[in-house]
């Protein structure tokens, strides 16, 4: 069976998911439905709903076990098994699988695409909203954090499964977690297709698991289901009050993932994720966290690790192996979501040209960026390292997710006021619910922040510095140039009444700053005296929105004597591939030879100086990061023996 669907899912990937940008738009026009709807859902499990799905293995022992754990009652039992059967529905049933996923920014989702969603984001000037997308970078900043974390806590809370097997195992748990950690990073070359065959069968497997391992305990004991009645989480907050909030901090830990659903919504569109979560996943944690209750009723002793106690011993080595298979899913899932998130926020300008790396020639979105994979890799093992046990690193988890969600609430109303036109009152009203919700899981983790919640927001605020750094840099530097450059008019002007040495062929100078002469095109001018025959201004942008429409994507605006405008626009969630663009323009009218053209690109040297602008720090900082940006020939895609590059130096 595993081989059948495994077929399946490649086929399906292969033929609807993960196409290529030009074809993306069809996944969301066109629902899914009956086997193709089937086979997706299958997927989802592994990609979506990974992280989710590995929350039973530590977030009840939290409750009970944790630093601000609650006493072992039958009562407090029943209220924490609410909270969590609550939590479940409101957060992420409601929040997100019915309206958060409403909010496509055609067909993508995910913080940045709804930010773009939002407000306009403009590459080169500010934004409208400025403190909209100040939200929503510091919203994906804190992604990172738990991109970070989620490998360490998953990994090491599986293996962490060997010592109830045996206390021999202790002293190799954490050499353990570093090998398997070291491996799932060193494999990321490969691609996510080395192992994405096995996500779905893997992940339902597991997710069967849970629910049968539940089941056992709920057959004997099943006055626990009760707990499903709210009067019982008011009850713990009375009985409890302060100890009984806080403990919200533990309970939130089953929800964390919940923002993996409207970030993979691209890959699968709503309808798989929704019939995934509501006939497998919600089903198999309820029948989960409700059996580690009843088995927390009946043996107080097991509050130490319920979930592996739920486990006969002889089945808790393969319990062991499965769920360190679960987490490593789980894992991948949210370094591949740092690819996809890096590369937005690179073509969105709020990070420098990197080397992105596609690692499938079939299946769009599979991508593999070097830097931030041994980045995210290193800061992983530090992690490991420096808490040592999934009960530390769950005082680090969760206020990152917190954090992010409330912000997406906030950019949420604003969608829905201004994009689906509702009244203010009532999107008010809705938002407002959901963000009580949010503000009080926030709440109950900021007490975590000297227990390692410092480390996420620590991590957060670095990667917001740096991503609000480079936006406003490459402001600065467009605005320095552009009072350096010509307009255009006063080229052409100049053309008329001193015209240059033209010679055959094509010429294409690359310029970021629209409206604007090139500064390649007047560095040839000034060196070599001559102008080709064709010459073609070509300029990149990157729009609001993730794909763009292949009749939308080239503008051609002649302004005489054989030079044309060229404007490029791609969606946030494309790759420019400029050499593909140039290989059109014949048949859109232009005469020459894709394969002769000339390629002239600008590189650019940053000097931090006193002028006005950012603080030396940042300036610096920015300079650091121009200098070690992947080149624009490569970020390009332009062929090496056609491309001449011209430097300029420039004090901002």
């Amino acid at each position: 069976m595993k081989d059948t669907v495994s077929q399946a899912v490649d086929e399906a990937i292969a033929e609807n998911v993960t196409r290529p940008a030009e074809d993306a738009t069809d996944l969301h026009t066109t629902p899914a439905h009956g086997r193709f709807l089937l086979v997706l859902a299958v997927t989802a499990l592994g990609v979506v709903y990974g992280d989710i799905g590995t929350s039973p293995l530590y977030a009840l022992r939290e409750c009970f076990h944790g630093p601000h754990a609650i006493a072992l009652t039958p009562a407090n039992v029943f209220g924490v098994l609410s909270l969590i059967f609550w939590a479940l529905i409101l957060v992420v049933t409601v929040k997100y699988l019915i309206f958060v996923l409403q909010a496509d920014n055609r067909g993508e989702g995910g913080i940045l695409a709804l930010t773009a969603l939002a407000t306009r984001i403009r590459l080169l000037s500010p934004s409208e909203r400025r403190w909209l997308v100040i939200l929503g970078v510091f919203g994906a900043a804190l992604l990172y954090g738990d991109g970070a974390i989620t490998p360490a806590i998953s990994v090491l809370s599986a293996v962490e499964g060997l010592n109830v097997a045996t206390p021999l195992f202790a002293p190799y748990v954490i050499p353990i977690t570093i090998g398997i950690l070291i491996g799932l990073f060193l494999i990321q070359r490969q691609g996510t297709a080395l192992i994405g065959r096995l996500f779905g069968p893997i992940t339902l497997l597991w997710f069967m698991v849970l629910a049968l391992l539940g089941l056992v305990q709920l057959v004997g004991r099943p006055a626990i289901l009760g707990a499903i009645n709210p009067a019982y989480a008011f009850a713990f907050f009375r009985a409890n009050g302060w100890a009984g909030y806080l403990v919200l901090g533990s309970v939130f830990l089953v929800v964390t993932g919940g923002e993996a659903l409207y970030a993979d919504m691209g890959h699968f569109g709503k309808r798989p994720i929704r019939l995934a979560w509501f006939t497998v996943v919600l089903p198999a944690l309820m029948l989960n966290y409700f059996g580690q209750g009843a088995l927390l009723l009946a043996n107080p002793a097991a509050a130490e690790n319920p979930f592996y106690r739920l486990a006969p011993s002889w089945a808790l080595y393969p319990l062991v192996v499965l769920a360190t298979l679960a987490t490593v899913i789980a894992s991948q899932a949210l370094i591949s979501g740092s690819f996809s998130i890096t590369m937005q926020a690179v073509q969105l300008g709020f990070l420098p040209r990197m080397n992105i790396l596609h690692t499938s020639r079939t299946h769009y979105g599979q991508i593999y960026i070097p830097a931030v994979n041994w980045l995210l890799m290193i800061t992983c093992l530090v992690i490991v390292l420096g808490f040592r046990t999934s009960s530390n690193l769950a005082a680090a988890y969760g206020i990152a997710v917190t954090s992010t969600m409330a912000i997406t609430t906030v950019i949420f109303y604003v969608v829905i006021v201004e994009r689906w036109r509702w009244n203010r009152v009532l999107a008010g009203f809705l938002a407002g619910f959901f963000l009580v919700i949010d503000l009080a899981f926030l709440g109950a983790n900021i007490i975590k922040i000297p227990q390692g919640g410092w480390f996420p927001l620590v991590l957060a605020i670095f990667i917001f510095t740096v991503m609000m750094t480079w936006k406003k840099g490459r402001y600065l530097v467009a605005q320095r140039v552009g009072e350096q450059s010509k307009s255009i008019e006063a080229m052409m002007q100049n053309f008329q009444t001193n015209p240059p040495v033209r010679v055959p062929g094509t010429a294409i100078f690359l310029s970021n700053v629209p409206k604007s002469t090139p500064t390649a095109l007047m560095a040839n001018l000034a060196h070599n005296h001559v102008l080709h025959e064709q010459a073609l201004l070509l300029t990149v942008n990157t729009a609001s929105q993730p794909h763009v429409p292949d009749e939308e994507r080239v503008e051609i605006e002649p302004l005489g004597q054989g030079i044309y405008q060229i404007t490029v626009t791609y969606g946030f969630m494309e790759e420019p591939d400029v050499p593909k663009i140039v290989a059109g323009l014949p048949a859109r009218g232009l005469d020459f030879n894709p394969n002769d053209v000339s390629y002239f690109v600008n590189h650019t040297t940053v000097i931090a100086s006193h002028m006005p602008g950012m603080a030396l720090w940042r300036e610096k900082l920015f300079a650091l990061m121009a200098h070690n940006a992947a080149s624009a020939a490569d970020f390009f895609c332009l062929p090496a023996d056609q491309v001449f590059v011209i430097g300029r130096r420039v004090e901002f």
